[in-house]
This record gives structure tokens, sequence and C-alpha cells, in this order.
């Protein structure tokens, strides 16, 4: 079964989404970032999940897991939850 490694950064709207994706490529840490900014637990790790299994997750997010490219950060991506930011950090088939 595939698995992968991701952190994230979950927010309520896409604005503030965006916003956050702007000061990663311009050089922001991820981590820092998902510590202020997250809404998901995991933001207090860097928004570290761990590793997971392909369909552990909702599907609008693991679609973009076990299907992006790897080291890259996605998003926005909507969920139930909010807006993600997306960073796969390792996969394998």
């Amino acid at each position: 079964m595939p698995t992968a490694r991701a952190r994230h950064i979950l927010v309520a709207n896409e604005q503030a989404c965006e916003d956050l994706k702007n000061q990663i490529e311009a050089g922001s840490d991820f981590a820092s970032l998902a510590n202020d900014h997250s809404q998901c637990p995991s933001g207090k790790q860097g928004g570290d999940l761990g590793e997971f299994g392909q369909g552990q997750m909702v599907r609008e997010f693991d679609e973009v897991v076990f299907n992006a490219e790897v080291g890259k950060v996605h998003g926005p991506v909507k969920t139930q939850f909010g807006y993600h930011l997306i960073e796969i950090t390792s996969r394998t088939d």
C-alpha cells in the first residue's frame, strides 16, 4: 500500500492560504508559518502529519498527496475542514 509523509497548514479561507503560499515562495519557513497560522493541532509540530497510507485522509487531500510532485508546496486545497497548503515530504509506492 502506498504511504506518504506530508506537512500542511490549515486556514479558514482561500485568501489566507494564498497569502501564506506567497510568503513561503518568497522564502519564509513553512514550519514557522504552520506554527503561527495553522488551525490544525499539527501546526505546533510545523504542520507535520507523519506517515500515513493512501485513503486515510479526506479525498481532496489524499489526491494531492498521492499524485502531486514531492517537495513542492501545493494548494490552496479545499476540504471540509478549510483550505490547506500541503508539502509532500516523501512518498512510497
